[in-house]
């Protein structure tokens, strides 16, 4: 699994994040993804790594700017109860 973290300009809402999360799902095959526009991040999770150009052009052509992709490896972390 990978996990991608993007910074973005231009979210100042939940709104913002919402908008930010569709365009992602309906653009890409995600496990996960979460937006903050109070930390000015999405992070997405993955099987593969995402094309870091296309994500920029989706986000993009709804009116918000990406200022950096990072990506890592990713592995769910498990808790057991006694």
């Amino acid at each position: 699994m990978i996990k991608t973290t993007l910074i973005i300009q231009g979210m100042s809402c939940g709104m913002c994040e919402a908008h930010i999360n569709d365009v992602i799902r309906r653009n890409f095959v995600v496990k996960k993804v979460a937006s903050s526009h109070k930390k000015k991040r999405a992070e997405i999770i993955s099987e593969q790594e995402l094309d870091a150009q296309k994500l920029k052009e989706v986000i993009g052509a709804t009116g918000y700017a990406v200022e950096s992709i990072s990506t890592e490896s990713y592995e769910k972390k498990h808790w057991f109860g006694k």
